[in-house]
């Protein structure tokens, strides 16, 4: 979930990306349901990161389609609001993960595995249809770097699972969602500063036309 945000010019929605958000939701929402499902029948935080993960990127898809038409400073705000709820995501699966370390419970590996294979293509296919708009703002932006990420959370996921079966420990899964909850803080702040420059942009270009007013 690392979102890496430069600052490009602020720049109107490209063509196709309101149907591409359309596909991202609906595969994100059908996602979280089912990794919801499996991460409380195998007992994994990594799961569950990874499914809250998906309930996170459906709520910003629908953020995204409700600011899509309006101007910079919307869609900035609209950033703002995602790199927020990613930072706060990213503390509820470390005491998630904190918790289970307290209880001492070992997931189940094979559900672990199967479901983040499913996961990962469900993400590769939604970043493959985003990848055209990575270098929009920072709405744009935030969409396309999430899923990118979530896919190579994914791959985590799935070496957690690996690594369970091997031990059988619940510490690859910890050590895992630890990462992804991490990732998902420091994503949320970087998300959250270029939203801060969107806006501030988008703000300066207000001022600008009356400040060139004559007295």
């Amino acid at each position: 979930m690392a979102c890496s945000c430069s600052g490009p010019e602020p720049q109107s929605p490209a063509p196709g990306f309101r149907r591409a958000l359309w596909i991202a939701l609906w595969v994100n929402l059908i996602m979280f349901f089912v990794e919801g499902v499996a991460s409380l029948q195998s007992g994994s935080v990594s799961l569950m990161a990874d499914a809250i993960d998906f309930f996170g990127d459906s709520a910003n898809y629908i953020l995204s389609l409700s600011v899509l038409s309006m101007g910079m400073l919307w869609r900035g705000r609209a950033a703002l609001v995602k790199g927020i709820t990613m930072a706060v995501f990213g503390m509820v699966v470390w005491v998630r993960a904190l918790w289970v370390m307290q209880q001492g419970t070992t997931p189940e590996p094979l559900t672990m595995g199967t479901i983040g294979l499913l996961a990962l293509v469900a993400n590769v296919g939604v970043a493959l249809i985003l990848f055209r708009y990575r270098d929009g703002d920072s709405d744009m932006r935030s969409v396309w770097l999430c899923s990118r990420n979530d896919a190579i959370s994914n791959l985590a996921v799935m070496a957690a699972a690996l690594g369970v079966f091997g031990t059988a420990s619940a510490w690859p899964d910890l050590v895992v969602a630890a990462i992804m909850g991490t990732l998902a803080i420091t994503a949320g702040v970087s998300i959250v500063r270029h939203a801060r420059t969107d806006i501030a942009q988008a703000n300066e270009r207000a001022r600008t036309p009356a400040k060139s007013l004559p007295g």
